[in-house]
Order: structure tokens, then sequence, then C-alpha cells
């Protein structure tokens, strides 16, 4: 009589928990210094930045593109995030665009301006899959503030999210958090702009991300 082989049961190793708070720490001071100094900023002072030894880093993301790839990723997730929240409110239309710019600003979007130019994979899946997120969910909360006759007609997706990460990097020799307190007044500023009626006529026409991707 044949015995039937019972299965070996493998277990699944899960990250410790010290694990993912230092890869956490590593992404949190790699989107900082990105913003600081950009993406060829070297990798020992991003794990001095983060307190773990390059071992540490290494072992997490084996290469400059990979930790660049987790940092782009994990600032567009936040990004979506706030954009999905603006959506579930159900006040003011244009407060809630307020509110999601200003979130926007503090994590750190502007990260992603270095990014585009750099070499690296763009076309990796986990990039397109969250880029189409956050693009599609910030569309929507700017034409909600449009349909609320709030937000002028002349202003796309692109225009917004260039003028935000510009006004929220810090200028050259300068650290984000000395910069932080003056970036929410000149978004305001930025914002205010924004609304319906447009005050002035705008060159050129509404920029869309497709048009910021082009060479």
């Amino acid at each position: 009589m044949t015995t039937a082989m019972t299965p070996v049961q493998r277990k699944v190793t899960r990250p410790r928990a010290d694990a993912l708070r230092n890869r956490e720490r590593i992404v949190t001071a790699a989107r900082e210094m990105f913003v600081e100094f950009g993406p060829d900023v070297p990798l020992d002072e991003i794990a001095r930045r983060a307190g773990v030894g390059n071992a540490t880093l290494y072992r997490n993301f084996p290469d400059r593109d990979a930790l660049v790839r987790e940092v782009v990723v994990s600032v567009m997730d936040r990004t979506a995030e706030a954009a999905e929240q603006a959506l579930n409110e159900t006040g003011d239309a244009f407060a809630a665009l307020e509110r999601f710019v200003h979130v926007s600003a503090d994590e750190r979007i502007s990260a992603l301006c270095p990014m585009i130019s750099s070499t690296f994979d763009q076309f990796h899946p986990d990039l397109e899959a969250a880029r189409e997120r956050v693009e599609e969910l910030i569309d929507e909360v700017m034409e909600r503030a449009r349909r609320a006759g709030q937000l002028r007609s002349d202003v796309g997706v692109g225009d917004l999210m260039v003028a935000v990460a510009q006004l929220s990097r810090p200028p050259a020799g300068t650290g984000c958090l000395s910069a932080d307190r003056f970036v929410h007044r000149h978004l305001q500023l930025f914002l205010d702009g924004l609304r319906a009626p447009a005050r002035s006529v705008l060159p050129g026409t509404a920029a869309t991300m497709e048009d910021l991707r082009q060479p």
C-alpha cells in the first residue's frame, strides 16, 4: 500500500520589525537628500543620515537604481493617498485641492523632479502603476474644483505638479528643513493664482504629465 506523502510546510520568513524600520529610515533619508542634492548623492551619506551601516543599506537596496525606484514609488504612493483624502472630503472643492497641494509638498514630491532626468528605468512596472494611479487621482481632484467653477480652466495636472515640485524644493546650499518654513507660504501664493475667474491669460496651453515626460 502506498502511503500518501504529506507536503512539507515551509515557514514563510517575514522581515523583522527592526529590519522594516531600517528600510523606512533609509527611504526617508534618501527622499530628503535627493531633494537637497539630487539623485547622485553618495549612498554612504544616505546611510549615515538614516543612522544605519552601509551593509544594511546595500542589503535592502543592492544598487542606486533600486533605491531611486523605491523613493519614487514611495513619494507617488503617498501623494496618491493625499489625493484620495482630498476626494473623500465633501466640503469646498478648492479647499480640498489646497490641502492636497500642501500635503504633497510635505511628502517631498520635489524629490521626483531630478529623477525624471535620471538614467534609471522609468518604465519599470512598479513605477508605471504608481504613476498612472497618482495622475488619475490628481486629475480628478482638479476636475472637481473645475466643475465647481473654482479652478481656472487653463491649467493641467502638469502645471500643478511642476509648480509644487519647484516651490517646495530648497534653493541650492540650503537644507530641506530650513526651507520648510517658506514652502507653504509660497504655495499659497501660487494657489491663489489658480482660482477662477482667471485674472490673466497664460502663455501656451495647459500642461499634462505626458508633456513633462517629453525630451
